[in-house]
């Protein structure tokens, strides 16, 4: 936007003022920073360390968590039973046939309960199910 300055000088001058703009992108610098953890896993759980492997394609996967204490979580969701879990991946997996699934399991949930879960993921039709886990 070009201004005249108070002077006898007919010269149009020509600088932006880019202090409102410095302000916006600080408030939204902020508020990704305040968003950004809360889109990630909601459940905390500590993986077990593996070598170094192939990541995978996290764009359209669903996370499957299992705490500790043998909760389990499904996309953000608490889930009730297996059953309840095999019910709600059969919704899934007619939605979205290819879908990848995540298996975030706590180092510490008994075997048994991973493999429990493992099962009922493929009787509910997962053709693509990957376990998660953290480089050593």
């Amino acid at each position: 936007m070009a201004m005249k300055t108070g002077g006898d000088n007919d010269e149009v001058m020509s600088e932006i003022n880019v202090t409102p703009l410095v302000d916006v992108m600080l408030v939204l610098v902020i508020v990704f920073l305040v968003t950004a953890p809360l889109l990630t896993q909601s459940m905390n759980v500590n993986l077990p360390k593996t070598g170094a492997v192939a990541a995978a394609d996290d764009n359209q996967s669903t996370p499957i968590g299992i705490d500790a204490q043998g909760r389990i979580v499904l996309d953000k969701t608490g889930i009730a039973d297996l059953a309840e879990l095999e019910a709600k991946l059969r919704y899934r997996v007619q939605q979205h046939p290819e879908g990848l699934y995540i298996v975030h399991a706590d180092q510490a949930v008994s075997y048994a309960v991973v493999a429990k879960v493992l099962a009922t993921a493929h009787k509910a039709g997962i053709n693509r199910l990957s376990l998660a886990t953290v480089q050593e």
